[in-house]
């Protein structure tokens, strides 16, 4: 009577088939675990020339902000150059950093909860921005965040409104 021929690659390929299957299992338990729910559109616009709200917003960054992100909303200097230990420095809120590129919600986001990795950075993304969220409430999150918005140009409002509006046209 033959015996089968024996096929070595048949049993690495099932322990290699049950690995990648625990490991995105785990993977998913992870990232449900992880998740921080965004807030809605609703929930973070601000009022950018609201006096009132602009003296508190003032006032938040000053105590909060400034030592990272400079009083003048200047950022770190090279803030675009990695610091020796691999994170970036706090970038410019004024017309030459990004902050102006990302939507409220993703702005609102990132104070409240900092910079989560795979939510508002690359997975693995390493920074010292802190979440807020238990030191501010969300109207001092809003405040601070008009308070960004009217420093910056009429230019730079203006680009982006636009880039605003061509984002939520590329979601419906």
């Amino acid at each position: 009577m033959a015996t089968r021929p024996r096929i070595p690659w048949r049993r690495s390929l099932a322990v290699a088939g049950g690995v990648a299957a625990v490991a995105a299992i785990a993977y998913s338990l992870w990232v449900v675990a992880t998740y921080v729910p965004g807030p809605s559109r609703a929930a973070v616009r601000s009022a950018p020339r609201d006096p009132a709200q602009l003296a508190v917003g003032r006032k938040v960054y000053e105590q909060q902000c400034a030592s990272c992100h400079g009083a003048k909303l200047e950022g770190q200097p090279d803030w675009q150059q990695r610091l020796p230990n691999g994170r970036m420095p706090a970038p410019p809120h004024d017309d030459s950093g990004h902050t102006w590129h990302h939507p409220d919600e993703v702005l609102f986001g990132i104070t409240k909860y900092g910079l989560v990795p795979g939510k508002y950075a690359p997975l693995k993304y390493e920074s010292d921005m802190p979440g807020f969220g238990s030191v501010l409430t969300d109207d001092e999150i809003r405040a601070v965040l008009a308070y960004i918005e009217s420093a910056w140009s009429p230019k730079m409002l203006e680009w982006r409104a636009e880039m605003l509006r061509q984002a939520a046209a590329a979601r419906k």
